[in-house]
């Protein structure tokens, strides 16, 4: 077992500075540098590991090896399943984006089954593309909105199928063996957040906290927590259900006065429009009508403004509770709704000043990310190739698969 937690330190210690050269990977893991030449040599050997061109020294002596992970050791399929579209990824060893499409999903799809079918279809599509099998896959890690099992691939509710419950492990059993794994994506976003935070703020302590709010059709959150060795822990709580007022306006999961109730899309559109508030939500609001209403808004109409002001405070009081409960250092807003944040950031940033968390001056940072998708990506990507690493590779249960390039 020793030997093995070695072993995930110095693959560890690869993906989160990139290649490196022994005495780094010693410096970083804190293993001597006998242990890390005999444990690279041994992944070399295995073809986990890949030399790149020596670097030369400042000093006398030999240059010095790099090590990285070899890109066709394996792959893995990263899938993202959006409202509107599926799209589909293959990942090298090394993080390198091989391949990507997407299909468009058909409009108010409510059964299961047809879309699982084309979810199989379109896995072994992105396998065949690059001339594998789905069989090769030995993950396929995807991410959805709503409401997902901590234990297992399961969908328990979304705003697509509602309480129509998803195994995908299940599900997928029939075209491959591969290891199957479903997050809420907005856990991933806060992910990527913070492997940036650590790329770019070497100094950066162990245990910072930050939170990702995604604005849209639903309302997302993922929080990530810094831990040693390049460790983050992130989940997503069901931020989006946490209910704002008792006996508030009607969400899309049958109950009254979640958050996404008053400031996800159809939220804000049923205010707007003065509709009752237990009115049946739409599953899905075009863009463009969100886009009226916030024109609106900016041009002072009253019930546009009200609209977007009802959803900043319910948004600000619940970031103010959670800040409360976890301490987060800083919060990114991204989805669809970042285009209307000069309408929305007003209202958070007042409920969050009133704290006692900002009174004692620590008013978390705020920022804005406009690409999610890629988001989301990066952070699955990793977190993928970082989970084989620790649990399949280091304890020599994973063979190679040559991934086309």
């Amino acid at each position: 077992m020793l030997r093995h937690q070695n072993r995930a330190h110095v693959l560890a210690g690869l993906r989160e500075l990139g290649p490196s050269a022994h005495t780094t990977l010693g410096e970083w893991s804190g293993l001597s540098s006998a242990s890390v030449s005999a444990i690279t040599a041994e992944l070399e050997e295995e073809g986990v590991l890949q030399r790149q061109e020596p670097v030369a020294g400042t000093g006398r002596g030999r240059p010095r090896v790099l090590f990285g992970p070899a890109p066709s050791f394996t792959c893995v399929a990263v899938i993202r399943i959006a409202t509107e579209l599926v799209e589909y990824s293959l990942v090298d060893y090394a993080g390198t984006l091989l391949d990507r499409f997407h299909e468009t999903r058909p409009a108010n799809e409510k059964k299961v089954a047809p879309f699982i079918k084309r979810l199989k279809a379109g896995i072994k599509r992105l396998a065949e593309r690059s001339e594998l099998k789905a069989s090769d896959f030995v993950m396929i890690s995807l991410t959805t909105k709503g409401v997902v099992d901590q234990h297992s691939p399961t969908l328990l509710w979304s705003p697509v199928f509602d309480d129509q419950v998803i195994d995908f492990e299940q599900e997928l059993s029939e075209i491959t063996p591969a290891l199957v794994y479903l997050h809420n994506e907005t856990a991933f976003s806060a992910q990527a957040i913070s492997q940036r935070l650590r790329r770019y703020d070497t100094d950066v302590e162990n245990g910072r906290r930050i939170a990702v709010l995604s604005l849209g059709h639903s309302i997302g959150l993922g929080v990530a927590t810094l831990k040693s060795h390049g460790r983050i822990q992130a989940f997503a709580p069901p931020f989006s259900h946490m209910m704002d007022q008792r006996e508030g306006p009607l969400c899309r999961c049958g109950a009254h006065g979640c958050v996404e109730a008053t400031a996800g899309f159809y939220g804000i559109l049923r205010t707007a429009f003065g509709v009752p508030a237990d009115t049946l939500p739409a599953r899905f609001v075009p863009l463009t009508e969100l886009d009226k209403i916030a024109a609106s808004a900016r041009a002072g109409v009253h019930t546009a403004e009200y609209a977007f002001r009802t959803a900043s405070e319910c948004l600000g009081l619940a970031l103010a509770r959670l800040n409360s409960l976890l301490n987060v250092s800083e919060i990114t807003i991204t989805g669809y709704g970042v285009r209307y944040v000069d309408l929305l950031l007003p209202g958070i940033n007042r409920c969050l000043e009133q704290t006692m968390q900002a009174r004692q001056g620590r008013m978390p940072l705020i920022h804005v990310e406009t690409d999610e998708t890629h988001l989301v990506h990066e952070g699955n990507s990793h977190w993928s190739l970082a989970n084989l690493d620790e649990f399949r590779v280091a304890t020599r249960s994973l063979s190679s698969v040559k991934a086309a390039g």
